[in-house]
């Protein structure tokens, strides 16, 4: 099972490759101009945003956010991104081993995994929480999890439970706490960490299991 569904994925992708510039244009034509804003634990959303070729109108492109800030911002939304961002030298999780800046808005801790320094970070994520904020209407914030950066069950099943509308999470395994909520379920794996493979790589699967222009159309 896991030899033939390994190589319906490698056929899959390569084929899509093949034809990016046809599939995007068609995906861009079903979104036409409807506005969506993503809130992602990690590089996921950016690629979103990269396929369907918009701007980033959300701060939270070319980083990452472990489990417990992510869940505790989300909880009090509108007060944290209220916040300056400040840096701190060392964070409070076990080490990557690489080296990028690590924001702060007061107790959350933001890592800025692709960014040269804190200027550029700083910069940015002003400027796209600006835009954010320009998008008025939370019906079209869209959420998304999955089951790295410490992530756990007991965290995918509070984030289903957050008053906002839209949510989607991201798993190698399935629960039946969240059978009736909008949880897929990954086959392929990053082994090292036993979850779902990096947010690019994340992306790139994600049509293979779920319509991603139904969730944002919606």
């Amino acid at each position: 099972m896991k030899m033939f569904r390994k190589l319906y994925v490698l056929i899959s992708r390569k084929f899509r490759k093949q034809f990016n510039e046809h599939f995007r244009a068609k995906d861009i034509e079903i979104l036409k101009d409807k506005e969506f804003l993503i809130i992602s634990n990690n590089c996921w959303g950016g690629s979103v945003y990269q396929w369907y070729k918009r701007p980033y109108n959300t701060p939270f492109v070319g980083l990452f956010i472990y489990s417990s800030c992510y869940l505790k911002m989300l909880r009090n939304f509108e007060y944290y991104m209220g916040q300056t961002l400040t840096f701190i030298s060392e964070s409070k999780y076990p080490s990557t081993g690489k080296s990028y800046p690590i924001g702060l808005l007061k107790d959350i801790e933001i890592h800025f995994e692709h960014y040269k320094n804190e200027d550029e970070a700083r910069e940015k994520w002003e400027r796209r929480t600006k835009r954010m904020l320009e998008v008025n209407n939370i019906d079209n914030f869209f959420l998304k999890i999955c089951d790295r950066e410490l992530i756990s069950k007991s965290d995918l099943i509070e984030f289903h439970k957050l008053p906002f509308k839209n949510k989607i999470s991201f798993s190698i395994n399935d629960y039946d706490e969240l059978k009736k909520c909008n949880h897929i379920k990954i086959l392929e794996c990053d082994k090292k960490r036993a979850c779902v493979p990096n947010g690019k790589k994340l992306y790139e699967l994600t049509y293979l299991y779920y319509d991603l222009n139904k969730w944002l159309v919606n």
